[in-house]
């Protein structure tokens, strides 16, 4: 069984996003956080995570990249209970049993996006359309044996990218929008 794990190449999340996730926390899609909420209204940094970030399991922060990594049966079980408390005590889930259910189907979500061997580095991004959150996912593996620098990865599954979506950091660092 693979899931996935925030990584950081560099310290560019913790200026991109109001929250930056730690290295190595569980992650999932969490695409769920923006529902209900007006997208194109949403400020620079939290407009950042919607379009390019994974969710942090432990901190609730936010990771550009996430990484497929070997887990156990008890790690899918840790990582399902994880999300279920956050899932109620951050999110307004009306019980466990619900947000137990909730939580399968993101950490299955995840784990659907694992079908590379471990090591591969995933990136999202996200757009409305149709009223709808719509998720391009793309595979990223490191160039032979070359160190894990964010130049020096290959993508190796596409996806559309909307000309539109252009994230300038410096910008964003600065808080405020292109």
């Amino acid at each position: 069984m693979k899931l996935l794990r925030t990584i950081q190449l560099d310290a560019s999340d913790s200026f991109i996003f109001d929250r930056a996730a730690a290295p190595g926390e569980w992650a999932v899609s969490g695409a769920f956080a923006f529902l209900n909420r007006d997208i194109p209204a949403l400020p620079g940094k939290s407009r950042a995570a919607f379009r390019a970030g994974f969710l942090g399991l432990n901190s609730l922060g936010r990771s550009t990249l996430v990484q497929i990594v070997d887990a156990t049966e008890q790690d899918h079980a840790d990582v399902i209970g994880l999300l279920a408390a956050q899932l109620v005590g951050e999110f307004g889930a009306p019980d466990l049993v619900s947000a137990s259910n909730a939580a399968r189907e993101e950490v299955a979500f995840a784990a659907s996006l694992c079908d590379h061997p471990a090591g591969v580095v995933v990136a999202v991004t996200r757009s409305v359309e149709g009223g709808s959150i719509r998720e391009v996912f793309r595979s990223l593996r490191p160039a032979a044996q070359s160190p894990s620098r964010a130049f020096h990865f290959v993508e190796v599954v596409g996806g559309e990218q909307d000309p539109d979506e252009h994230l300038d950091l410096a910008t964003l660092r600065e808080g405020t929008r292109p």
